[in-house]
C-alpha cells in the first residue's frame, strides 16, 4: 500500500458483506444504516496537544474496528478503496 497517514489519521480497508434478509432479498447500501467494520492498515503518529506533547493513537494496525457508515473520507489508491478516519470516528475495536 502506498498510502501513509499523517497526524491523527487512520487508513482502513472496509469489509463489504452483502446485506440480505432471511428470504434472500439483497438490501442496497443506501438503505442500510448500521455500523461498518474494517481492518486498520496504517496509523499516523498522533496529534499534538495544547502543550506540544504527542498524543499517540490507541488503535493499532491490524485491529478490526467498527465505525459509522458515513464516517471519514473514502479514497481510491491503486484501484483499491480505503477509508481515512480519525480516532474519534471509531466506535469500537473488535476483539478476536
Amino acid at each position: 500500500m502506498r498510502l501513509r497517514p499523517l497526524n491523527e489519521k487512520i487508513v482502513v480497508k472496509r469489509f463489504k458483506e452483502p446485506e440480505t434478509t432471511k428470504g434472500g432479498i439483497v438490501i442496497p447500501d443506501n438503505f442500510s444504516e448500521q455500523a461498518e467494520h474494517g481492518k486498520i492498515l496504517a496509523v499516523g503518529p498522533g496529534k499534538r496537544d495544547k502543550y506540544g506533547e504527542l498524543v499517540k493513537i490507541r488503535a493499532r494496525a491490524g485491529d478490526h474496528i467498527l465505525f459509522h457508515q458515513h464516517a471519514g473520507q473514502t479514497v481510491e489508491v491503486d484501484k483499491e478503496e480505503y477509508v481515512i478516519l480519525t480516532e474519534n470516528d471509531i466506535l469500537g475495536i473488535i476483539k478476536q
